[in-house]
C-alpha cells in the first residue's frame, strides 16, 4: 500500500471526515430520495413519465459521464477546490429543481447543474480521504465513507416518504440547499487540499472520447425499455428528432458508438502513457488485483442495491398499496443494517481482511434478495419481509464498507483522484444496468401475468383489458388514463385484484433473477483471497390499503441509476 509517511497526520481530520461523509451523504441520497415522489410531481406539473423520464435519466447521464474526468481535474487543480465549486453548483442545481415551475426547468436544476455539482464532488471526497488518512485509519475512514453511500442510497425511500406525504417533493432539494453551503464552509476550516504534485496538464481529447463513450452507454443502458434494446418500441423521437430507421432502434446504435469512443479512449490514453504524457486514466493501475476486481465488485454490487430498491417500493405501493410515507418505512431496516453492517464489517475486516468482509457481504445481499421472493405474496407483512431487508442491508454495510479500501490499496495518493472517478463511474453504470434488467424483466412479466390475470374475466371488455396490459407495458403508471374506463365495482375489483397479482409475481421473478447474479459475484469474489389533506394523509398510513378503483392505478416510480 503506498502511504505519504512524510507527511504528519492532519489533526482535524476526523472532523474533515465527517464533513466529507455528509456531502456523499446527500450525493447519494438524492438517487433515490424521488423514487416514491415521481407521481406527484407528475400531477404538479401535469406531465407524464416520458417526460419526467429525460430528468431521471439526464442526472445519471451527467453524473456517470463525468466522474472520471472530474476525478482527474482534482488531481491536478487541488481536491478541495473542485469539492467547493461542486458542492455550490450542486446547491445551486437543487435550488433551481426546488422552485422549478415546469419539467424544463427542473431539468436544468436536477439533471443539469445537480449533475455536474455531483460529478466534481464525489471522487474528491475519496481522493481528499486517501490524502488525509493513512496506515489503518485509512482503512476506517473508507469504511465509514462506504458505510454512508450503502445507507444513504437505502435510507432515500424513507427521507422521500416523509417529504411528500407530509411537506412537498420539493424539500427533497431545499435539504440540500442547506447541506451544500454547510459543507463548503466547514471544508474551509476543516478540510485539507491535495494534489498530484507531478501533474503538468489535462489531456483534453482524453476528456472528450471518455465523455461521449460514457454518455453513449449509459444512455443506451437507460433508456433500452424505452426505445427497444433491437427492435423499435414506441415513439422513437430524440429531442424533437425522430429516428429515421424502422429495423433498429436507437439503442444498440449508442451503445456501438460507446464501443467505439470508449475504444479511441484506450487507444489514446496508452500512447500518452507510453509517451510520458499526462492521461486521464492510467490503465496500468488495472494490473493491480484490488483494483481490477474492485471495480467489478462495486459494479455487480451496485446492480443488486439499487436494482432491489427500484422493485420494492413498486411492489409496496402498486402492489400492495402502501402510501409513500408507509413504503419507505418499510424499507428503513434495510437502511438501518446497511450502516450497522458498515461498522461491523469494519471490525471484522481487521481479522479476517477485506477481501472475507466483501465476499460474505455480496453473499448476505444475494440471500436478502432470494428471501424477497418467498416474502411477495398477497398476505406479505412487514414482519414477512423484515428478515430479508435486514439481510440485504448488513450484506450492503458488509460490502461498501470494504470496497473502498480494496479499490485504492494499491493506488498512490496522488493518483486517487482518477481512481475514485473510475470507482463512481462503474457504480453509476452498475447502477444504471440494474435498474435497466430488472426493470425489462419487471414490465415483461407484469404484461404476461396481468394478460393471464385478466383472461378469465368475461365481465371486462377486451379493449379495457388491452388498455390495461398497454398501461403496463408503457412503465406501469403515471398516467394511467382512469377516466376511460369506467366499470362496475365488481369487474374493478377483479381488475385491480389482477393488476396487483401480476405485479407481486413479476416483481419476485426480477428479484429471482438478481439474486444468481449476486451467489456468482460472492463466488468470484471468494477468488480473490489467499397534495392531499392531512386527515387523508392519516387514513392512508393507518390502512395502508387503498380501495380498488376502475382503471390502472399509478404504477411502479422510476429511479435514478
Amino acid at each position: 500500500m503506498h502511504t505519504q509517511s512524510a507527511a504528519p497526520p492532519d489533526p482535524k481530520r476526523w472532523i474533515a471526515l465527517v464533513i466529507l461523509s455528509s456531502a456523499l451523504f446527500i450525493i447519494v441520497l438524492d438517487n433515490t430520495i424521488l423514487n416514491v415522489a415521481v407521481p406527484t410531481i407528475i400531477r404538479d406539473f401535469d406531465t407524464d413519465v416520458s417526460s419526467l423520464q429525460w430528468v431521471i435519466s439526464g442526472y445519471s447521464l451527467v453524473f456517470a459521464s463525468l466522474l472520471i474526468s472530474f476525478g482527474r481535474l482534482g488531481d491536478i487543480l487541488g481536491r478541495r477546490k473542485l469539492f467547493f465549486a461542486g458542492a455550490a453548483l450542486f446547491a445551486i442545481g437543487s435550488l433551481v429543481a426546488s422552485l422549478s415551475q415546469s419539467v424544463l426547468q427542473l431539468f436544468i436544476g436536477e439533471s443539469l447543474l445537480e449533475g455536474v455539482g455531483a460529478a466534481m464532488m464525489l471522487p474528491a471526497t475519496l481522493s481528499i480521504l486517501s490524502a488525509t488518512f493513512q496506515g489503518r485509519e485509512r482503512g476506517v475512514a473508507f469504511a465509514v465513507w462506504g458505510s454512508v453511500a450503502g445507507g444513504a442510497g437505502a435510507l432515500g425511500p424513507w427521507v422521500g416518504g416523509i417529504l411528500t406525504t407530509d411537506y412537498s417533493w420539493r424539500w427533497a432539494f431545499r435539504v440540500n440547499v442547506v447541506i451544500a453551503p454547510l459543507a463548503i464552509l466547514a471544508g474551509i476550516f476543516f478540510v485539507r487540499d491535495s494534489r498530484d504534485e507531478r501533474a503538468s496538464g489535462l489531456d483534453l481529447g482524453g476528456v472528450v472520447a471518455v465523455t461521449l463513450g460514457l454518455v453513449a452507454l449509459v444512455f443506451g443502458i437507460i433508456e433500452a425499455a424505452r426505445y427497444g434494446w433491437w427492435k423499435p418500441v414506441g415513439d422513437q423521437s430524440l429531442g424533437g428528432w425522430e429516428w429515421p430507421l424502422d429495423a433498429v432502434s436507437i439503442v444498440p446504435v449508442s451503445l456501438l458508438l460507446s464501443v467505439v469512443f470508449l475504444a479511441i479512449f484506450v487507444r489514446l490514453e496508452l500512447r500518452r502513457a507510453a509517451a510520458d504524457k499526462p492521461v486521464v486514466f492510467d490503465f496500468g493501475d488495472l494490473v493491480h488485483r484490488g483494483f481490477r476486481y474492485g471495480l467489478i465488485n462495486t459494479t455487480v454490487l451496485a446492480m443488486g442495491e439499487f436494482g432491489a430498491f427500484f422493485v420494492l417500493p413498486i411492489f409496496l405501493q402498486a402492489g400492495l398499496h402502501l402510501s409513500a410515507i408507509r413504503s419507505g418505512t418499510w424499507l428503513l431496516p434495510a437502511g438501518a443494517m446497511a450502516f450497522v453492517g458498515g461498522g461491523v464489517g469494519g471490525q471484522l475486516s481487521r481479522r479476517f481482511g477485506p477481501k472475507y468482509v466483501i465476499t460474505v457481504g455480496l453473499a448476505f445481499e444475494a440471500l436478502g434478495i432470494w428471501l424477497y421472493v418467498f416474502a411477495f405474496s398477497p398476505s406479505t407483512t412487514f414482519w414477512s419481509l423484515l428478515p430479508a431487508l435486514m439481510l440485504h442491508g448488513v450484506g450492503i454495510g458488509f460490502a461498501t464498507s470494504q470496497l473502498t479500501n480494496v479499490v485504492l490499496s494499491d493506488i498512490p495518493p496522488q493518483k486517487a483522484g482518477s481512481a475514485s472517478g473510475a470507482a463512481g463511474m462503474v457504480r453509476q453504470v452498475g447502477t444504471a444496468l440494474g435498474i435497466a434488467l430488472i426493470g425489462a424483466i419487471f414490465v415483461s412479466q407484469a404484461s404476461s401475468h396481468v394478460r393471464h390475470d385478466l383472461a378469465g374475466a368475461k365481465d371486462i371488455p377486451p379493449a379495457v383489458k388491452e388498455e390495461v396490459v398497454a398501461t403496463v407495458s408503457d412503465g406501469i403508471g403515471g398516467g394511467a388514463p382512469h377516466r376511460r374506463l369506467r366499470l362496475a365495482h365488481r369487474p374493478a375489483h377483479r381488475l385491480d385484484r389482477g393488476r396487483r397479482g401480476g405485479r407481486r409475481r413479476q416483481a419476485g421473478g426480477g428479484l429471482r433473477r438478481r439474486g444468481g447474479h449476486h451467489r456468482r459475484a460472492a463466488v468470484a469474489a471468494g477468488a480473490q483471497h489467499p397534495r392531499r389533506g392531512r386527515s387523508a394523509r392519516r387514513r392512508g398510513r393507518r390502512g395502508g390499503r387503498r380501495p380498488a378503483r376502475a382503471g390502472p392505478r399509478a404504477g411502479p416510480r422510476l429511479s435514478r441509476p
